[in-house]
Order: structure tokens, then sequence, then C-alpha cells
């Protein structure tokens, strides 16, 4: 049986060539995802544990990664409470959190948890279906992130308002209010992920980065340190990968002592760096930059020949811990050559 590198790697084990994913590697750009989107809603990609499962596996078979995520949207918990959602353009809730007393209007608590079961349908599905040496990883958005879109109303743009009357929230108790019915559901769905097959869960916060140091610490991480405690105890042993976005040092300082197993960390960062100063304390994932994939191929070839070679250049021991991959999605539109030609040269160098 071949070794599942991607497990190795959180666990700071990996001997091997260091495995690579992408965030919403099932996507747009993808060929196979814009057949099956062609004849299909997207809430039923989603919903349809069939159809979630074939869209994941979509580029695992065609450009060979090492890890498959779960096919879902982060909003799907914020629709179990009560905020409604549609996708006719691009996700929508049917209300916003901009007054306390819309935070009055969700239902909370782990029973809500049911109406997220489609997840755990389509991960058994994946799981029965993926090789041993595939990692398998479920997601759900990280509490502030989800309280910035419950304000928003979607995650599409969270403009200047928005952002205003989210930070408002913060002080208000809007973001605590919010959290005191959100945080069992959310545990409970990372557990509901896990026992269906997913060898680890990523908590997406790609809102984190809105908040300076001393607001993350007084906001953020209690609420982030809530859920994460919750689902230890739910479910022991299970790898949490955490992703965060125009954050830094100061930012990840504030994670130090949380059952996180992987930081995963935007493109802003030398990565070497990165792996050298923070590698001992968590794995790390990432970082190149989404928009290189748009590159010529040569220019593109040759830029990740330059990052690889400088973590090729680093101690083993430190290699060990890295999760290869982009410092966020991959954007709508990225060419799919530039996709199998990062592959290509990954493998190529690492193996």
């Amino acid at each position: 049986m071949s070794e599942n590198i991607f497990k190795s790697a959180l666990n700071h084990s990996n001997e091997g060539r260091p495995p690579v994913w992408f965030m919403r590697q099932a996507g747009r750009y993808h060929s196979h995802y814009q057949r099956l989107r062609a004849a299909n809603s997207f809430i039923d990609l989603c919903k349809k544990p069939e159809l979630a499962c074939e869209v994941t596996f979509g580029p695992l078979d065609d450009f060979g990664f090492d890890a498959g995520i779960l096919f879902s949207d982060i909003l799907f918990p914020l629709e179990a409470m009560g905020m409604g959602l549609n996708f006719e353009e691009g996700p929508k809730l049917d209300f916003q959190l901009r007054e306390r007393a819309d935070v009055a209007r969700l239902k909370g608590g782990v029973a809500l948890a049911g109406h997220l079961d489609f997840q755990a349908q389509a991960l058994r599905l994946i799981r029965a279906r993926l090789p041993a040496d595939k990692g398998l990883i479920g997601f759900v958005g990280a509490p502030l992130t989800l309280y910035y879109y419950a304000v928003e109303g979607s995650h599409q743009n969270l403009d200047r308002s928005v952002k205003r009357s989210a930070h408002e929230g913060l002080r208000d108790g809007r973001f605590d209010s919010f959290c005191v019915k959100l945080l069992d559901l959310l545990a409970q769905n990372m557990a509901l992920q896990a026992r269906a097959g997913a060898d680890c869960v990523a908590l997406f916060d790609t809102c984190a980065g809105e908040l300076t140091p001393a607001e993350y610490r007084a906001t953020a991480v209690p609420a982030l340190q809530a859920v994460l405690e919750r689902f230890a105890q739910l479910c022991p042993g299970v790898p949490v990968v955490y992703y965060s976005k125009n954050t830094g040092a100061r930012h990840w300082a504030e994670l130090r002592g949380l059952p996180i197993a992987c930081l995963g960390i935007d493109w802003n960062h030398d990565l070497p760096t990165v792996l050298r100063e923070w590698s001992g304390e968590f794995a790390i994932q990432g970082n190149i930059d989404p928009n290189w994939l748009f590159l010529e191929p040569a220019d593109l070839e040759a830029r990740l020949r330059q990052v690889f070679a400088s973590v090729l250049a680093l101690p083993a021991d430190i290699r060990r811990a890295w999760v290869c991959g982009l410092g966020h999605g991959v954007l709508p539109k990225t060419p799919e050559h530039n996709v199998r030609l990062f592959l290509r040269i990954q493998k190529e160098m690492f193996s």
C-alpha cells in the first residue's frame, strides 16, 4: 500500500514528496466541473451526494492531487440556522445580521446538524472510492468569517459599509450572540464530516485579516478556541487545518496552544521563512500566489522552480510538515494547462 503523504505531513512525519492540493481545486476553471454544472444547479452539486462526490473526484482524476476536498459551501450552517440560502445569482442569504435583533431570528444547537447530513453522505461515497494514498478533507467556515458573511448576506464582496457594520457588531454584542447560536452547530458539523471519513477538517477564516492582532485576540480567537475544543472532545485526534487570509506572525502567535495541526498561509509571506520559524509548531500549508497560474507557462515554471528550490534547500526535518498548495483558492478562468504544469514541476523536483 502506498503511503498517504498528506496525512504524514499533517503529523510532521512525511519522508516523501510533499503532498499538494489546491483550495477550490474543483471549480469553475475546470472543464469537468463545467460539464457537470451545465446539467445541474450549484445547489444540486452540493446537496446531491452522488454529484458532490463526482465533482470532488474531477481534479483528483484529472490532475493527480494528493488530497480531495469535499465539494460544498461554507454558508450551509447559516442556512441551517434559518438564514435561508439561494444560488440563483451566486450565494445569497435571505437576510443580513445588521442589527442585534437580527441575531434573535437565528436558530441554534446541535440538532441543526441534521440539515447538513448531505455532506456526510457525500463524504462516505468519496471515502469508499478514494485510494488509500489520497487524503480527504472536510471543511467549514471559521466563526469570524461566517459572522462577516452573515452581516454581508453572501460571500461575494465585503464592501466598506459591510465591514463597518461587522466591526461594530464585534463591540455591540452581535458577534458574541451569533457565536452562542453557532458554535455547537459548527463543532457538530465538523464532527459529522470527520465521522463520515474526512482525514482532517479545515477551518477557513478568510476574514481574519480584517482585524488587528489585538482585535483578533479579543474576539476571533476565543470563538475559534471554543469550537476547536468542542470538536476535539467529539473527535479526539482528528487534525484541524486552519487557514487565514491577510494575517501574519502576530495573529498566528495567538493560535499557540490551540488544537490546530496545520496552518494555512496566504501568498504574502516568504515560504522558507515561515517553514523555518513555524513548522515546529504547525504543519504549514501554502502558499503560491493563485495569480501566478495566469502567467505564460515558461514564466510560471521559472517562478515555481525558484520557490521549490528554496524549500529543497531547507533541512529535511522542516520539509516534513509542508503541504504544498496555493495561498488562496484557484481563480475562475485559470488555465488548466498551468495547473498540470504546477503538478508536474512539483512532482519532478521533489520526487
